[in-house]
């Protein structure tokens, strides 16, 4: 990425990083083959059906005139990210309370008390089409469709895949992006350099070690793809899946040369990885 913005955020996580490990390190990269095929929607409060037929609504509306497209370039491209700036919660005022969690690079992170990210310029705009304030929740991942099913926020807006264990708490939007997990390794690494599917990286992943680490971001696909999962068809892999807040200090700790490798969601670890390369 070359907006400066994009690339304080990621900074402000990894400085201690490069003081300890600058001399060895030489950069990162994605191994550029797709590993799962997944959906994010939005996760709506099951209480609130008519909020579910807007946010469809507002989906098909921001797709269709190219606003959408508009705001996903301003993240892979050359654009200036919008700064989204939460009011604070008042249950006396007439609010929309947005479940996310802020540290899933370029869809939703923080500079200073600011927001910035895909889903949270959508979130400002359809709070406006509401004719709300908006209010941005920021929590752990695991507890964003938690608080979503408790009545604590009305969406969810945190890169979340359809699940359908998620839907015990909330009801999903029409999706607006593909995703899809991907392995991140440090530059001079070679171990997957002559794959060409994923079946190709599977086989390399099922005859690791089993002490070798994988960071993940703790309650994401990652980590049902690294530990298994039936519901999803993810068979695992017999190594040691640590978790993270963020994909970013995953890729820090690997660095730090206490990973193998990371495994997170195309869009994070491109972002993430293209990020930490410009800082090298």
């Amino acid at each position: 990425m070359k907006k400066i913005i994009s690339l304080i955020a990621v900074t402000l996580m990894l400085t201690m990083m490069f003081a300890g490990c600058a001399q060895e390190s030489k950069g990162v990269k994605v191994i550029d083959i797709q590993l799962t095929q997944e959906e994010y929607a939005f996760g709506v409060d099951k209480n609130q059906p008519e909020l579910l037929e807007e946010v469809n609504k507002f989906i098909g509306q921001i797709k269709e005139d190219g606003t959408f497209e508009k705001i996903v370039d301003t993240y892979f491209g050359e654009g200036t990210p919008t700064p989204v700036i939460s009011a604070a919660l008042d249950t006396s005022k007439d609010q929309f309370v947005v479940a996310t969690n802020a540290g899933f690079e370029p869809f939703e992170y923080m500079e200073g008390d600011k927001y910035l990210g895909i889903d949270m310029e959508i979130a400002a705009l359809l709070a406006e089409h509401l004719g709300k304030e908006l209010v941005i929740s920021n929590m752990d991942f695991e507890a964003v469709c938690l608080s979503v099913g408790q009545s604590k926020a009305d969406i969810a807006m945190a890169g979340l895949t359809i699940k359908e264990d998620r839907k015990e708490y909330v009801m999903f939007s029409d999706k607006y992006y593909d995703a899809a997990q991907m392995i991140i390794v440090k530059a001079g690494d070679k171990t997957f350099d002559d794959c060409k599917t994923s079946e190709d990286v599977e086989k390399i992943l099922k005859g690791l070690p089993s002490d070798t680490k994988i960071g993940v971001q703790t309650g994401t696909t990652g980590q049902l793809y690294v530990e298994g999962d039936a519901d999803w068809g993810f068979d695992g892999y017999d190594v040691k899946c640590i978790g993270y807040k963020s994909g970013a200090l995953a890729v820090q700790d690997m660095l730090n040369g206490n990973l193998s490798y990371v495994i997170i969601d195309e869009a994070p670890a491109q972002f993430i990885t293209e990020s930490i390369n410009e800082m090298n």
